[in-house]
């Protein structure tokens, strides 16, 4: 969820692991991953409304799923300048993981728009960044930065209390780690909630989520540093 979400490196990843995962000895990865469902959140820039978000997840055949963020500017700079983004993600489910097939952001203002594509080719990543090409070695269990919220929840579900993860960035993939930090009390358009809060650990920080596992594969709440300070808050989840 990029730029609202931001960019979401152990060493426990190696030679064709999808992700590595601290899991309790009782952990099962038995429960299947989520097919489709759609999220809306409220966009907050400290106690200032800003826009609202909608995350949709929906399967588009041939074992691949569309993962969609739109965010519209509402209120606020981000109205009067006509801000929104949009990214769509296409993945495949390699086992727990949403391995990137595709994905294509776009950045819309009364500024410069702003347009980024990763496309999987084989075992080659594409990536054209505004009108910048670069190519560099894919790795499986490889997501993207609009599908890292999702492939953490999913981890966490199956009882992670750390996670690593191949992110495809604009010149090379990069490896990201999370861990549980807290167990918080949280609360949100959508209702109060018992959850974990995950940070950023590597050298790149300023990332705070909250997911309640149990219920919600996409955090309730998220923070961060980059784009301005910007929070995200759960309205509301719903599953066909």
């Amino acid at each position: 969820m990029r730029p609202i979400v931001g960019r979401m490196k152990t060493t426990l990843l190696r030679a064709g692991l999808a992700m590595a995962l601290v899991l309790p000895a009782a952990a099962s990865f038995a429960a299947s991953v989520p097919q489709s469902f759609t999220a809306t959140y409220r966009v907050l820039q400290g106690d200032q409304l800003q826009g609202d978000a909608t995350l949709t997840l929906k399967p588009v055949g041939n074992g691949q799923f569309e993962y969609t963020d739109k965010i519209t500017g509402t209120a606020g700079l981000a109205a009067a300048l006509g801000a929104s983004t949009s990214e769509v993600s296409r993945f495949t489910w390699a086992g727990q993981v949403p391995q990137a097939v595709s994905y294509k952001y776009a950045f819309a203002s009364a500024f410069k728009p702003k347009n980024r594509e990763l496309v999987v080719q084989g075992n080659t990543v594409q990536m054209d960044d505004n009108g910048k090409h670069h190519s560099y070695p894919m790795q499986p269990g490889m997501v993207e930065r609009n599908t890292l919220p999702l492939a953490l929840g999913i981890a966490l579900r199956n009882g992670a209390t750390s996670a690593s993860f191949p992110v495809g960035g604009r010149q090379a993939v990069e490896m990201q780690t999370f861990k549980v930090a807290a167990s918080e009390k949280v609360s949100v358009p959508a209702g109060s909630f018992d959850a974990v809060r995950v940070d950023r650990t590597d050298q790149n920080r300023g990332f705070n989520a909250w997911y309640v596992p149990a219920k919600y594969p996409v955090p309730v709440k998220i923070a961060q540093k980059e784009g301005g300070n910007l929070t995200l808050e759960l309205v509301s989840y719903s599953q066909p």
